[in-house]
């Protein structure tokens, strides 16, 4: 099939569901769309190895996989190799890369890259990678574990166990309950919620953390940052032990129910009670100011 025009959209059918051809003066886009039926709490996982991941919660009892492909040619949107498989309540999704099928041009370096958008049930396990793409996620709750060799991830009113990993982008956390690790190697890092554990690390950036009132530390929190400011918030009733250290900055704290151990000259380390003690809240930044305050 030829496709001569600048703009257009041709509709295609397709086994499993419809299929849209566009075509545009940049690229060439094709989406497609995969269902799968479930019972109970769905474990998915899905890879892509250049796009973005957008995974929702949604009133339904099955998994929808949205699929939008974009390539210079036409070829090498079809060079993409999709692979999926289900066994009971696992589902296993991946986009795999092209073994060829580049564009070249003066000063730029085009290939297909696929983009997700995963429908779950509230309820749900996830696994997501992608190789260079953002992640987002909302209104799940589960086990869930996003990998983006490339990107920022986002994430929104989600709960469980989860885990959290880029090399190169921030990530934005935001009213959250469970258990944290977040890890970035460049960015920053912003967190609200209610956490019983929480880790959370980037190599060069900034680190704030808003926590909810209802906060009650079940294990020890570690927040540290190689190069960067570290900011955090928690409210008047909490409960904990803080060891907090700056090796080039200040150490600023503002909360009402501290009570110091120990304390340098030039403030660079600050330990002592919060409230009635507990669990331990570790603070370290390689370069860069420590603000504690109350919400």
């Amino acid at each position: 099939m030829k496709f001569r025009a600048a703009a257009g959209v041709v509709l295609c059918a397709a086994s499993t569901a419809g299929c849209t051809v566009t075509v545009d003066s940049q690229s060439e886009i094709v989406r497609d769309e995969k269902r799968f039926t479930v019972k109970g709490t769905p474990d998915v996982r899905v890879t892509t190895f250049d796009g973005s991941i957008q995974i929702r919660a949604w009133d339904r009892p099955d998994v929808l996989v949205e699929i939008e492909k974009r390539g210079p040619t036409r070829e090498s949107v079809d060079a993409l190799e999709i692979k999926s498989e289900q066994s009971g309540n696992v589902i296993d999704f991946e986009v795999k890369a092209p073994r060829s099928e580049s564009f070249r041009g003066i000063g730029m370096y085009r290939t297909a890259s696929a983009r997700l958008t995963v429908s779950v049930p509230h309820a749900a396990n996830i696994r997501a990678r992608s190789g260079d793409g953002s992640i987002t996620i909302e209104r799940v709750s589960g086990k869930i574990e996003l990998r983006t060799g490339d990107g920022s991830i986002r994430s929104s009113e989600v709960a469980g166990d989860l885990s959290f990993d880029t090399s190169d982008g921030s990530v934005t956390v935001e009213r959250a309950e469970g258990r944290l690790s977040v890890e970035t190697g460049d960015g920053s890092v912003a967190v609200s919620g209610k956490f019983a554990s929480m880790k959370l690390h980037t190599g060069d950036g900034s680190v704030t953390f808003r926590a909810d009132p209802e906060t009650v530390m079940a294990d020890d929190w570690d927040i540290t940052t190689g190069d960067g400011s570290v900011s955090v918030y928690l409210p008047e009733a909490f409960a904990g032990q803080l060891d907090a250290h700056t090796g080039d900055g200040s150490i600023r704290n503002d909360l009402a129910t501290f009570e110091s151990s120990s304390a340098d000259n030039v403030r660079r380390t600050l330990r002592g009670k919060i409230g009635g003690g507990g669990k331990l809240i570790r603070i370290r930044t390689g370069d860069g100011a420590i603000k504690l305050r109350m919400n």
